[in-house]
């Protein structure tokens, strides 16, 4: 099983996945996680960009989908191999990143249409002014106005797509026990009396 957090810049993605992935290995599964941009040459490439002054304009945005889109092709062949290994991979981020930060979204699909969906979402959804003041500032996409227009593309698509949508405003146990009611049935694990 692929599954994916998403959310905003500091909504809590990292700590929930650290989590997730404690639960589900004492639930005796097998993990990986991965994350986006990943450690590729790719990937670094995209972490050293998304530091630059320009990374919300326009230009720049459709040059990182198109390197999103790369890294992600590399990614594929390392979430199959695991998939075929029966490992459960929780991914930080994935295709819908892209569909919210960069546009336009018919473009987006056609350079990500090779891309394996995850088979379970869940997006963290949190108050833009708390996630900013979460954020180290390091890149342009920490921004409250940016961040604004992020969140609402995310609500818009989890409704289109069917993700599960976490509050990320109850706090990190909170927040870990509903992302464990929403996984466990998805794993045949009994949620009664989740803590």
């Amino acid at each position: 099983m692929y599954i994916c957090l998403e959310g905003i810049d500091g909504s809590g993605k990292s700590t929930q996945i650290e989590l997730l992935e404690k639960w589900l290995k004492e639930m005796g599964h097998t993990v990986e996680k991965v994350v986006e941009p990943t450690s590729s040459p790719v990937g670094i490439l995209i972490r050293e960009m998304l530091q630059e002054p320009q990374a919300t304009d326009s230009h720049f945005q459709k040059v990182l989908a198109l390197l999103f889109a790369a890294d992600r092709m590399l990614l594929m062949d390392k979430i199959q191999q695991e998939e075929s290994q029966n490992k459960i991979i929780i991914s930080d981020r994935c295709f819908y990143s892209s569909m919210v930060y960069q546009s336009p979204s018919s473009w987006i699909n056609e350079i990500n249409k090779y891309i394996r969906k995850p088979d379970l979402v869940l997006l963290l959804d949190i108050d833009v002014d708390t996630a900013v003041s979460r954020c180290q500032g390091q890149d342009q996409f920490e921004k409250k106005s940016f961040l604004k227009e992020v969140r609402s593309k995310y609500l818009e698509i989890a409704k289109k797509h069917d993700f599960f949508v976490i509050n990320a405003n109850t706090g990190i146990n909170m927040v870990h026990k509903n992302i464990k009611k929403v996984v466990a049935p998805h794993l045949g694990i009994c949620d009664t009396g989740i803590l």
